[in-house]
């Protein structure tokens, strides 16, 4: 048996972090087992349909790294679809699920209904009212094929609901819950066809499973309520069923499911503030799912050759920007500086750093600027929260410890000294910032901390920070000339 995976979401307008995990787990488990992983789009609710968001779903899921073998692709910039199991896009089955509800409706296993809107929600009201679980009644079940065909051609509306027997066990295996039984008096009969000729999602979903092969079936927990309703369209047309995977929520802090109230949930706010596509991917593997041991950082070869859907939680995980921000943090450091640069920019010119004509000119500055600044960021956007050590003249000393510094005895001594070699070099670059300390420390007996620090928390007004040498290139001679005289004149 080949694995067969898909990940089908709604072109709804972005794809939220919860669906992107749930991509990423279909893609690493079909590259493990050296299955296939199909992207379906499931738009059937046309209510919901947003215009380009399917385009923006491929792109998003290319960025992040999980590209599927079948289905929906763009190319040249235009929507197509490639595999042999197509159309990939369920507005374009249509006639394929009339043949299937068409088949279950003369067998006996699904049924015309004619309820108006407003007579459900009376039933329901009712029902609640009464201390009952909200459901249809089965005021259709028993209306005749032929009644139900003369009433559709005088016109009046209907859907075709799923006729569930009653007091039946429905049970399935779900890989992380295990066996599930749940009995259909606690079940509604599920609409199958809309008014508008669409499926529902609980109809088509088995069709498309079934006839695109499908094997493993992994999904939000969301949909667990619904699956005794898919085993069931399983049973009654004969066909095997898929194993079922359903997959525990995306939490909050407050452990709720992570909602747009809460701030950046989709893969685009993320890739917006500039987080790198693996350090996104490598956090979200690890929420939810545990390795063995207890590796942290890993590539996408090695969550492939990791991942177990066995180690899924049952509970939810919640998702912890300070433990993302920590995982990209690594790949900011391991990233080149032409690859961070250009992440970089655009921030630097939204903020006003740098102006767009200028960054060709200054290209070769901005790179060693950013390769300083690398150990210090979590993500592109937080540059704009470093730089201003890079852009500034005046010097205010950060905290306590940057104060007591500039209050050394030696201090205006050492200040002199360096602000003279500064002034004589002809060029300020690292090799210039490695050998001036060595000079200052020969000429001055001056070493170690009382070398160091003060110079530093003159330049930049930090006890700590980045490359000494690095930064001197990158501040420049003037900049530096007019920070000392700063300091001198205002500090000391």
């Amino acid at each position: 048996m080949t694995v067969r995976v898909r990940f089908a979401p709604s072109p709804t307008g972005f794809v939220h972090i919860g669906s992107l995990r749930t991509a990423l787990y279909n893609y690493l488990f079909a590259k493990q087992q050296g299955g296939k992983y199909i992207l379906r789009v499931e738009d059937t609710d046309r209510t919901r349909y947003v215009e380009g968001a399917i385009e923006n779903m491929i792109n998003a899921l290319k960025w992040a790294g999980v590209e599927h073998d079948e289905g929906v692709v763009l190319e040249n910039g235009k929507l197509t679809q490639k595999g042999e199991y197509g159309p990939y896009i369920q507005s374009e089955r249509l006639d394929i699920y009339k043949k299937y509800v068409d088949e279950l409706i003369e067998k006996g296993h699904a049924y015309y209904c004619f309820c108006s809107k407003e007579r459900l929600d009376e039933v329901r009201e009712e029902q609640k009212n009464n201390g009952q679980t909200p459901k249809y009644d089965g005021h259709c079940r028993d209306i005749s094929i032929e009644d139900a065909k003369k009433r559709i051609e005088a016109g009046e509306e209907y859907v075709i609901r799923l006729k569930l027997p009653y007091d039946y066990n429905i049970s399935f295996y779900d890989v992380i819950r295990g066996n599930v039984v749940v009995n259909t008096n606690d079940l509604d009969d599920q609409v199958l066809m809309k008014t508008d000729g669409f499926p529902t999602y609980h109809f088509a979903v088995v069709i498309d499973d079934h006839l695109m092969k499908i094997t493993h079936v992994i999904r939000g927990e969301e949909w667990i309520i619904s699956t005794p309703k898919h085993v069931y369209l399983y049973e009654v047309f004969g066909w095997e069923a898929p194993k079922f995977v359903h997959l525990p929520n995306i939490l909050n802090k407050d452990r709720k499911k992570l909602s747009k109230r809460q701030g950046d949930v989709a893969a685009e706010d993320f890739r917006k503030k500039g987080y790198l596509a693996q350090g996104l991917v490598n956090y979200l593997a690890l929420v939810g799912w545990s390795p063995e041991d207890n590796q942290e950082i890993f590539s996408m070869e090695e969550l492939i050759e990791k991942f177990s859907l066995e180690r899924v939680s049952k509970s939810g995980g919640v998702f912890d920007v300070d433990k993302l921000n920590w995982i990209n943090s690594h790949y900011m450091k391991e990233a080149s500086s032409e690859e961070l640069v250009k992440i970089c920019i655009p921030y630097l010119i939204e903020e006003g750093y740098i102006k767009e004509e200028e960054v060709k000119e200054k290209y070769e500055w901005l790179k060693d600027m950013v390769t300083v600044l690398k150990e210090r960021i979590a993500y592109g956007k937080e540059i704009v929260q470093k730089v201003d050590i890079f852009f500034k003249t005046e010097i205010h000393p950060r905290d306590e410890e940057a104060k007591e510094i500039l209050k050394l005895e030696h201090l205006p001594h050492l200040l002199e000294v360096f602000k003279e070699k500064v002034e004589k070099a002809e060029s300020v670059d690292e090799v210039f910032g490695k050998a001036v300390f060595k000079e200052i420390q020969k000429e001055t007996g001056y070493k170690g901390k009382n070398l160091f620090m003060p110079i530093r928390v003159a330049l930049t007004g930090e006890v700590h920070g980045p490359d000494l040498p690095l930064m001197i290139k990158v501040l420049g001679k003037q900049n530096m000339l007019s920070r000392i005289e700063y300091v001198i004149k205002n500090l000391l």
